[in-house]
């Protein structure tokens, strides 16, 4: 039996990377603390099954010293006040993969003459939130009392994400990476990402979290759009960042979302705050959490009774959540992870012979020219 000389600190590294504990891994690899401590070295087998499970590059593996992998965008996350310093490979690939779709996509704009998105850094941190937020509504034709009649959340977040598709933003909505269901993302490791494009604007919002939730994520997003700044965030109604980008981009989002005039206006005197908050939710269908910060913006909570508030809410959504974790119709599914928007550029451009499809089949993740083109049907292409 060949062993691989493998240093420990790489298997340790790998490890940690995949946030996964020794002891969640020894059912699958018995001798890993032995690997991890250097008193024994893993067979090539063992080597290669070891590197699937965390997800990462067999390769690396053999190096001297754990790579760096730098995020590839500017990263606003915090945990308390403290800077995220290790993203998982789930989050590095999820990015990876929308990079490589807004590329193919830029490079498809230009090829098809398509103008350049003026709304795309078109604004600034100085622009006041409200006249922000205003500006956003308007391009979108963002209606408060259509939001209002979607009978679901789901159906409020649908219509948001076709408004802003209708604005050239290609949105894509996913709970895992790539197609693949044993991957979940974890949305209390980030929320959504923008990436910044005249042609290609594209965001990026975890599926794991409740739908409600991604509505201020996507909101959050388009922000950092029109300030024309790519950004990874933890957008969150409760957070005061520090970072002035992200102040300003969550301020932007809750107006947007639910204008501090009409949360006002709605306000009922003696109306308990469980059912003020509930119907509030209701009304202009974000989260709860959402409509806490709203009331104390509007100064009918203090700062004391909305952490607490906030602090029990966030308790009772955790048996809540509703994340995109596959299942349902495929090719549904299919298109809200990749962006519709994308997905019918991409289909067109392959049949027209532009784009090869390996190529195709690798940014949708799928595997065969049937399931494509069936994908295409239910795009409502003819093929």
């Amino acid at each position: 039996m060949t062993r691989v000389a493998i240093k420990p600190d790489l298997l340790r590294w790998a490890r940690e990377r995949a946030r996964k504990s020794t002891i969640e891994m020894q059912a699958r690899f018995p001798k890993l603390t032995q690997w991890e401590n250097g008193e024994l070295q893993p067979t090539l087998k063992q080597l290669e099954d070891f590197a699937n499970v965390v997800h990462v590059p067999f390769g690396y593996l053999f190096l001297s010293e754990p790579p760096a992998e730098p995020l590839p965008l500017p990263d606003f996350r915090t945990v308390g006040s403290r800077t995220v310093t290790r993203p998982s490979p789930d989050l590095l690939d999820t990015i990876y993969a929308c990079q490589e779709r807004q590329s193919w996509f830029r490079s498809y704009a230009q090829v098809t003459q398509q103008s350049a998105l003026r709304f795309v850094g078109s604004m600034t941190t100085q622009v006041d939130a409200e006249a922000a937020a205003k500006q956003i509504a308007d391009a979108l034709n963002f209606d408060l009392d259509a939001r209002r009649d979607c009978p679901t959340w789901t159906e409020a977040l649908r219509d948001f994400i076709r408004r802003a598709e209708s604005l050239g933003v290609l949105v894509m909505v996913s709970g895992v990476v790539l197609n693949n269901n044993y991957r979940h993302l974890d949305p209390d490791e980030f929320r959504g990402f923008a990436l910044s494009d005249e042609l290609a604007p594209l965001v990026f919002i975890n599926g794991a979290d409740s739908k409600s939730a991604q509505m201020f994520t996507l909101a959050h997003e388009l922000a950092h759009l029109w300030l024309g700044e790519s950004a990874l965030s933890d957008a969150g109604p409760s957070s005061t960042p520090q970072n002035q980008i992200e102040r300003w981009c969550n301020r932007v989002a809750a107006e947007l979302l639910a204008p501090l005039v009409v949360v006002r206006a709605e306000i009922r005197a003696n109306e308990d705050l469980e059912t003020a908050v509930n119907r509030l939710a209701r009304r202009f269908k974000v989260s709860t959490l959402v409509i806490l910060r709203r009331l104390l913006d509007a100064s009918v909570l203090t700062r004391q009774q909305f952490e607490t508030a906030y602090a029990q809410e966030v308790e009772k959504l955790k048996n809540k959540m509703s994340g995109d974790v596959g299942g349902g119709n495929f090719y549904l599914t299919t298109a809200a992870r990749v962006s519709k928007r994308f997905a019918r550029a991409l289909v067109e451009s392959t049949l027209e012979g532009r784009t090869l499809y390996r190529d195709a089949f690798r940014m949708l993740g799928i595997a065969k020219t049937e399931t494509f083109n069936e994908f295409g049907r239910s795009l409502g292409m003819a093929l």
